[in-house]
């Protein structure tokens, strides 16, 4: 899955992508961000890890990493 983080006070976003569970990552993450401080700790797909400053994220889109086909259906 996909997950992108945009941060108040800075006009870049954080994309990766996780092979984490979805429902334990969007718990995880609604956990960290309702508590608003300390930080959340998240790994992508190539084993790197993040650590995010709770207080900082302005907001999380996470989607899946299904990509859309490309081309013509051939109907």
């Amino acid at each position: 899955m996909d997950i992108k983080i945009g941060f108040s006070e800075n006009p870049r976003e954080l994309v990766l992508s996780a092979k984490d569970n979805r429902e334990e990552l969007l718990q995880r993450l609604s956990e960290g961000l309702k508590s608003g401080a300390g930080f959340i700790e998240l790994v992508d797909s190539k084993a790197h890890t993040y650590f995010l400053n709770a207080a900082e994220v302005a907001y999380v889109e996470v989607s899946s990493a299904a990509r859309p086909a490309v081309g013509f259906g051939g109907a």
